[in-house]
């Protein structure tokens, strides 16, 4: 029988592992920065249609032929404006990211490629395009994922060391993953606030999971304000901060997109954020590929996967 995933509502059932953070800290905190702009779907793409999803567009009704240029140059903004920002942030405190990158992106940035080459930040893939990996037959998701592997070797030097699909995986994705070494875990999964390993056609694979909760994508679903959505972070780092002094670390991702937390008025939201959680302390602000090898040397694949 074919390998498939499970659902799983059990988890750690409320018994979970210490994370051992580094420095004894209270929580862990991955920003991760999407790198989308110019594999989203597209008419001179030929996929007949302009891709306005995660935009100042988004939730607007397309133009029902032909392209939209409105919401195509929405999406430049992020490459050629709203990443260079974030970048700088960042490199201003000294803090990794991890970069979701789609291939075709950098392959059309070589500017901001070299930047994410130079700046430190780990690579997890993105698709060969921003597109539905649900969507696509095996075959076609199989060549995908190599040929998004092949293009990071070439623009960036190096392959991934995780993987990410637009919003969710095929029933496929994590049994062909496994068909290339480079890859230390999948974020494909919400359900948890620590990595978790499976055991996928025999293999260890450990999950590294993700959050579309602490994502700048809520600016575009009820936090108007950089305070709205700074409050709503701080808020969470927190609770989570404050559970990992009382002896049950956690780890929190926050996602940003290039195009949304870019934008001058957001990205004081995200400055004000990098501020209260330096000067909290007690953070272990990391890159995914990091987190992904200390719990493979902490908490090491037992022989089996969570709760099978």
């Amino acid at each position: 029988m074919p390998w498939e995933t499970k659902r799983d509502f059990i988890g750690y059932g409320g018994d979970w592992p210490d994370p051992q953070w580094p420095g004894g800290a209270k929580i862990a905190v991955n920003f991760v920065l999407n790198v989308e702009e110019g594999s989203e779907y597209s008419v001179q793409d030929g996929d007949g249609f302009t891709e306005t999803h995660l935009s100042e567009s988004h939730g607007r009704a397309s133009l029902p032929g032909g392209r939209d240029l409105g919401a195509e140059t929405l999406f430049e903004y992020g490459s050629r404006v709203g990443a260079w920002r974030v970048l700088r942030i960042f490199a201003e405190r000294g803090i990794p990211m991890t970069m979701f990158a789609c291939a075709r992106a950098l392959e059309r940035n070589p500017p901001l490629a070299a930047a994410i080459r130079d700046s430190g930040h780990d690579l997890c893939g993105h698709g060969w395009r921003w597109e539905k990996h649900f969507e696509l037959e095996e075959a076609e998701e199989r060549e995908h994922i190599a040929r998004a592997v092949e293009s990071f070797r070439k623009t960036l030097g190096m392959a991934p060391a995780g993987w990410y699909c637009r919003y969710a995986p095929s029933v496929n994705t994590r049994r062909l993953l496994m068909e290339h070494d480079c890859f230390l875990y999948d974020s494909d999964h919400y359900a948890d606030e620590l990595p978790f390993w499976m055991t996928v056609e025999g293999r260890p694979r450990l999950i590294i999971p993700y959050s579309l909760t602490t994502n700048d994508t809520r600016f575009y679903s009820g936090h108007g304000t950089a305070d709205q959505w700074f409050g709503f972070c701080r808020d969470a780092f927190e609770l989570l901060w404050q559970e990992g002094a009382e002896g049950e670390p956690r780890m929190m991702s926050i996602g940003l997109h290039s195009r949304i937390i870019g934008h001058p008025a957001r990205a004081m939201g995200l400055v004000r954020l990098l501020d209260h959680m330096e000067a909290k302390g007690g953070v272990w602000f990391a890159r995914r590929s990091e987190i992904a090898r200390h719990w493979m040397a902490t908490h090491p694949y037992p022989g089996k996967g969570l709760n099978e």
